[in-house]
């Protein structure tokens, strides 16, 4: 029984963008390995920016020095 947590800041992902990583994991999972979707477990969890480091910076942070050198 395959189970995949799939961890996305939340940043405005879609129902249908959610949808179709779910989908698309499902048939990954069926084709490379085999296993039937009936067994196939995906949970999507959406981590707030603060919570989401890199490089010893918050995603929150490096989201707002991305936005100002675009401008």
């Amino acid at each position: 029984m395959p189970y995949v947590n799939i961890r996305v800041t939340k940043e405005g992902v879609t129902a249908e963008q959610k949808k179709a990583l779910i989908a698309g994991t499902t048939e990954l999972l069926e084709r490379v390995l085999g296993k039937p979707s009936l067994s196939t477990f995906v949970v999507i969890d959406e981590v707030e920016t603060d919570n989401w480091g890199w490089q010893g910076t918050t995603m929150t942070e490096i989201r707002k020095e991305q936005a100002k050198q675009a401008k």
